[in-house]
């Protein structure tokens, strides 16, 4: 195993953390595990990958995202049928005419000012369109995108991260943190590195 301890000019630098860079999915399950065991709760992790269970071991909560983008599904359904009922009716159920809202009171083939039925294309094209919206714009807030620098670049083997290295990350946010003890812990968990990050 390679350790590197910062030098002591180093040591008055801003720690993000304490990392360790793991050579399969497996070990890095293992030491998350280990570490979530001992108490620590500030804990990330970076793999080329998807790994299944590791929100679970991390305790990472579900997605807000599914409740932004049935919001803005709903939003967009709202909006299509209101604005064929506006500009399509002069009923005075859907827009009295003393209110000025409705726009163009056609009669077209003796059918009806607004109907449900026809308007369905319209709806459900709104209707996807806002929840597509929601999805991208919505991943990009929650995951805090776009993020130009991140402390585990700092990391000596970042650039191997999309690539075959694990890495867990003991965070100096979290309540037990203390950068000796958090090296000590990783370093008995078999990993091919352990290291300080700078914020």
């Amino acid at each position: 195993m390679e350790n590197s301890s910062l030098p002591a000019a180093l040591e008055l630098k801003e720690l993000h953390g304490v990392a360790a860079a793991f050579e399969s999915p497996d070990k890095l399950l293992k030491a998350a595990k280990a570490v979530r065991k001992s108490g620590f709760t500030k804990v990330e992790a970076y793999t080329p990958f998807p790994i299944h269970g590791i929100d679970d071991v991390l305790g990472i909560p579900h997605s807000h995202l599914g409740r932004i983008v049935i919001c803005c599904g709903a939003l967009g359904a709202t909006a299509a049928l209101t604005l064929i009922a506006w500009t399509g009716s002069g009923d005075p159920l859907l827009f009295p005419y003393w209110t000025g809202l409705g726009a163009y009171p056609l009669v077209i083939g003796g059918k009806p000012l607004f109907s449900f039925e026809p308007s369905i294309p319209i709806t459900f094209e709104l209707t996807v369109l806002l929840s597509a919206f929601g999805a991208v714009f919505g991943m990009f807030a929650l995951n805090g995108l776009p993020q130009l620098y991140h402390p585990i670049f700092n990391f000596r083997h970042a650039d191997r991260i999309t690539d075959d290295q694990f890495v867990l990350v003991i965070e100096k946010a979290d309540p037990k943190f203390d950068a000796t003890e958090c090296t000590r812990l990783l370093q008995e968990l078999d990993p091919v590195t352990v290291e300080m990050v700078e914020e």
